[in-house]
């Protein structure tokens, strides 16, 4: 059983990157990559990807400044530059091991501004309540109103869902079910994860606690403003990107909305940063809208690895902006 332990652990990190970059594989066997340079040095409009950035900046510091509403209630003030810095590093983390950062954060508070862990814990149990309940809103508006789209595009080409889903080939099926099945598994994970907490009546107590601060939270409007600006910033941070590109730029910020509504749910698939699936994910929308196979490809390429590197340079400077001791 002691061996078993650490080749579980290994697996965890492993599976996710292997089954990412077996989607990233597949779908770039064949691609001609001297096109991607190409593309960034003269196709590409970087004054939009620049101004797509701050955003991306913004939807980590307004999460880090809702993650602070949220532990005042339970008498944890934790200093703001320090739940920024925790943010920074959690996504950073998690680029190297998928969601090792929600952890890793409240590790952080409790080493640097002596947080309880069980009662940081709870708060982010709070906070993927309130996204997940968000982003199911913005999924029913999205599905909603891109309805008449959907209809009239397939009038004006003479398609049909019948000929859509012929054209969808075995392995894109492939991708979409193991797709699905991993979601499924990190479900039951985070749900075996959590019963681990059963074990301590204070743990568990601080873990309601957590659940519970949204009500006592001071300022509830504050927190709503919060929440709304950490998925405008990150909508806002991907669309932008859309003006970069002569494919894309015409597409409308609608079409950028089910792209993004699409990608979020890709990204639930434990992959580092979503790799993988995202690509396949918002890829597929961008050809369903009339976008070529192959200018999705280089978009998405480009896009997230650009959008990533962000993220690795925000980690640098949480790591950088660390304290080494408690204060």
């Amino acid at each position: 059983m002691l061996v078993l332990k650490p080749i579980s652990h290994i697996l965890r990190i492993l599976l996710p990157i292997l089954f990412g970059g077996a989607i990233l594989w597949w779908m770039y066997r064949g691609f001609q990559w001297r096109e991607v340079s190409d593309a960034v040095a003269l196709d590409m409009r970087w004054e939009w990807m620049l101004l797509s950035m701050p955003f991306g900046v913004l939807a980590q510091v307004f999460r880090a400044l809702r993650w602070r509403q949220m532990l005042e209630p339970m008498g944890e003030r934790p200093r703001r530059r320090s739940c920024v810095r925790a943010i920074f590093l959690s996504y950073a983390s998690s680029l190297v091991v998928p969601r090792v950062g929600e952890v890793l954060r409240c590790g952080y508070l409790t080493r640097c501004e002596g947080t309880r862990m069980s009662r940081a814990l709870g708060t982010v149990v709070t906070e993927r309540v309130v996204d997940v309940l968000l982003i199911l809103l913005l999924t029913l508006v999205t599905v909603v109103w891109q309805v008449p789209v959907f209809v009239r595009f397939m009038g004006r080409t003479g398609m049909s869902i019948e000929s859509m889903v012929a054209g969808f080939s075995w392995a894109g099926w492939l991708v979409t079910a193991l797709c699905a099945l991993l979601v499924g598994i990190m479900g039951l994970l985070l749900l075996r994860y959590f019963h681990v907490f059963d074990k301590s009546r204070q743990v568990v107590h601080d873990l309601v606690d957590g659940l519970l601060s949204i009500r006592q939270v001071r300022d509830k409007g504050l927190f709503w403003l919060y929440s709304l600006g950490i998925w405008v910033s990150y909508y806002l941070h991907f669309y932008l990107t859309f003006y970069c590109f002569s494919y894309t730029a015409q597409l409308g910020p609608m079409v950028a909305l089910v792209a993004f509504v699409v990608g979020t749910f890709a990204v639930i698939v434990p992959t580092p940063n979503g790799a993988g699936p995202w690509h396949f994910a918002v890829k597929t929308v961008l050809m369903l809208y009339g976008v070529d196979g192959n200018d999705g490809a280089m978009f998405v390429l480009i896009v997230h690895s650009l959008q990533t590197m962000l993220v690795a340079v925000l980690g640098l400077v949480g790591l950088l902006g660390s304290p080494n001791h408690k204060p």
